[in-house]
């Protein structure tokens, strides 16, 4: 049929695709046996027989689109539908489409705003809905400089129109694309149009949910990128004021006092914005205040301890207090007192279950197998890391190195093994991702993941990866799962862009963005920054006035360039009118500061911003911050702090022994005390991340333990 319709040969992409489809076919054909025959044995007529469900599942498949109703598709939509998809000339079709669009009235232009703008649509489309608020019933108004995207919008607009926030709300994505295939398919209408129209289904569902519920309309905190301007907007701003803004006089007493009393302060950045305001202005006064991630916190206290000071605060969860504690006594500072901020425990699930009997066991099981390699989170304590390296030869991680550390074990020694813990949350996530890159990557994508990978090596690794599954979160349970539904809920229509070597909540949702909308990327921090540069490149081609928003998955560190980016483009193309709101999926309370240490360093933010959402570096069990809301972290109080410093140096100190934290000088692993024998994974990791190669020791202490 193909060279009947004078098409002349067929091309080599047109062979292979039919060379797909007749395969499809036969593999749907043998699915589908369940059918009943059209004719029978003994019947004369041969009637026509409406194919079982299963065979009607294959055609629509093998069709491409649905040609028969769909549940959950309002009857005024559906009729709507009904004069579209009638016929089967592609022409008239069209033709329908744009009458259909000729017949929409104009958005009045005070409406035309950045705010009511479709993202993601090829031409400009806005979109408005109201609410009776006697009956509940939505109104939708839209319109589109473009004829094609005019016909679309109103498709909605007649549709949805007089329809319940709930019928909206339910209305099928996937099934209203297949039911519209006939239109938006190959040879009517471009992959940019049938995306722009997905697009449009998820901003009226948006708007529909913010007028059913506005109250549990929570926003992130984000930041407003203009030519010349950077704007926190939200929960941002208020996390900034809180932290620019500090109470003057409490910063000066707990100055004084720490002064008075020689007392060093080491606190974990997962402070909230108020705690870590008092603290930053305090250190201008006193110098020996510091504000870091877990690895930095005991090295400064040695430094504080080294510069005269007698007794150290933490503020952090147990073992960040006991971590310390353990390395002031290796250095030799015995003498000097370290005190947590509460007589209760101030836990960490996580690091817990990594002291738990079943973690033990579980290491008990890597150490019978040849080749295995533990793969610890940083954040567990010196007596976790040390019994671990005595069992298996282990190197700490963190969420932002977790991915490459995992797969140059592999490459490095190709017949490993790698038992990743104790979170649970991130081993499930790390499992999906290796199962995606082994059964929907190519070659080049796996390598841009880890030079030294292939899919194939990753399928093989499969099977050899272990995770720990009993160590859970508190707060992940609770905070994670409301982060991915608030980006569903309240940014269903905004770029969604993860990093993929840091597996979480967003992963998923830009995957599913990038697939079914062109709304999502997944990749590299290059690869993110490329997606923003090239939806920015669009929106300055265009003459009218753009606001772009994308919710950010990966660490705060990447703003930088970001803002960079995206200032330089506007400048250069002298556009006012043209905005980025990067939005930041994480706790109101994680923040990001100049005057934070991480491992590598100062915290370098743009220029012009003392702070930022977020945490600063691949600590806690997620890029979310949830931490920051941990209601252990929550304990370390500006009170508490003041209370434990006034009674240092006084007759009451002897009263603080329920505010020390445990000690381990009396305990000793493989003849090291437990510091020494604790530091070794992180060594291990240091020279990870300053090589990007595990170290010649750690390759030998893998391939002949146990041997």
């Amino acid at each position: 049929m193909f060279l009947q319709q004078g098409r002349g040969a067929p091309t080599s992409e047109w062979i292979h695709d039919s060379s797909a489809l007749l395969r499809t076919c036969a593999g749907r054909l043998r699915a589908i046996r369940l059918c009943r025959p059209i004719a029978q044995a003994g019947r004369k007529s041969h009637q026509a027989h409406v194919p079982a469900a299963p065979l009607r599942a294959a055609l629509t498949e093998l069709r491409g689109y649905e040609t028969e109703p769909v549940d959950g598709i309002p009857s005024a939509l559906e009729a709507v539908l009904e004069r579209l998809t009638a016929t089967d000339d592609a022409r008239e079709r069209m033709r329908r489409l744009l009458e259909l669009g000729s017949g929409l009235g104009q958005l009045a232009v005070e409406q035309q705003t950045a705010a009511n703008r479709v993202m993601g649509c090829t031409a400009q489309v806005w979109l408005t809905a109201t609410m009776d608020s006697a009956t509940g019933r939505l109104h939708f108004q839209g319109w589109s400089d473009s004829e094609i995207s005019r016909g679309l919008v109103t498709l909605l607009v007649s549709g949805l129109s007089g329809c319940s926030a709930e019928e909206v709300l339910g209305l099928p994505s996937a099934a209203l694309q297949r039911r519209l295939a006939a239109v938006l398919g190959p040879g009517v209408l471009s992959p940019g149009r049938t995306n722009g129209f997905a697009n449009m289904v998820e901003s009226a569902k948006k708007r529909a949910r913010l007028l059913a519920a506005p109250q549990t309309m929570a926003v992130f905190p984000s930041l407003r990128i203009t030519a010349d301007a950077l704007e926190p907007q939200g929960t941002f701003a208020e996390a900034q004021a809180q932290y620019l803004r500090p109470d003057q006089q409490q910063v000066t007493q707990l100055a004084e006092l720490l002064r008075a009393k020689s007392i060093g302060v080491v606190a974990h950045f997962y402070m909230d914005p108020e705690v870590q305001g008092v603290l930053s202005a305090a250190g201008e006064l006193w110098p020996h205040v510091a504000i870091s991630d877990s690895l930095v916190m005991a090295d400064t206290a040695v430094r504080m301890a080294e510069a005269g000071c007698r007794a150290i605060c933490v503020l952090g969860v147990d073992f960040m207090s006991e971590n310390v504690r353990a390395i002031l006594d290796e250095a030799g500072h015995t003498d000097v007192q370290v005190y947590r901020l509460a007589e209760a425990d101030i836990g960490c699930s996580l690091a817990e279950a990594a002291e738990a009997d079943t973690y033990m066991s579980y290491l008990a099981t890597a150490a019978q197998t040849p080749n295995s390699v533990h793969v610890v989170y940083i954040n567990t304590s010196l007596r976790t890391k040390a019994l671990g390296h005595s069992l298996v030869p282990t190197i700490t991680c963190t969420s932002s190195n977790v991915v490459q550390t995992i797969l140059t074990a592999f490459a490095q020694v190709p017949d490993a093994t790698v038992w990743y813990g104790p979170d649970t949350y991130m081993g499930r996530n790390l499992a999906q991702l290796f199962t995606d890159l082994a059964t929907s990557s190519t070659d080049a994508d796996v390598a841009a993941l880890h030079p030294g990978h292939t899919v194939d090596s990753i399928r093989a690794l499969l099977p050899r990866f272990h995770y720990f599954d009993a160590g859970t979160c508190i707060v992940h349970h609770i905070f994670g799962g409301e982060v991915a539904e608030l980006v569903r809920r309240a940014y269903g229509d905004a770029y969604l862009a993860a990093h993929f070597e840091v597996p979480g909540e967003m992963f998923g949702l830009a995957m599913e963005a990038k697939r079914t909308r062109d709304m999502g990327v997944v990749g590299s921090t290059s690869n993110i920054l490329d997606f923003i540069s090239e939806k920015v490149s669009t929106a300055l081609a265009q003459p009218s006035p753009e606001r772009l928003q994308f919710v950010l998955g990966t660490e705060a560190g990447m703003i930088t360039s970001i803002v960079r980016k995206v200032q330089a483009m506007l400048r250069k193309a002298g556009r006012g009118d043209v905005e980025v709101e990067i939005v930041f999926p994480v706790a109101p309370s994680a923040i990001t500061t100049t005057r934070q240490q991480t491992s590598s360093g100062t915290v370098q933010l743009p220029a012009g911003l003392e702070v930022m959402p977020g945490p600063a570096s691949g600590e806690g069990c997620s890029l979310e911050g949830g931490c920051a809301a941990c209601p252990y972290m929550k304990m370390n109080t500006l009170a508490s702090l003041v209370r434990i410093c006034s009674t240092v140096g006084t007759p009451g100190e002897s009263l603080l022994s329920g505010y020390k934290p445990r000690t381990y000088s009396e305990e000793r692993v493989e003849g090291k005390s437990l510091a020494a024998a604790g530091c070794v994974p992180i060594l291990h990791m240091r020279h990870f991340q300053k090589n990007k190669a595990f170290s010649r020791e750690l390759v030998a202490d893998i391939t002949s333990r146990g041997r």
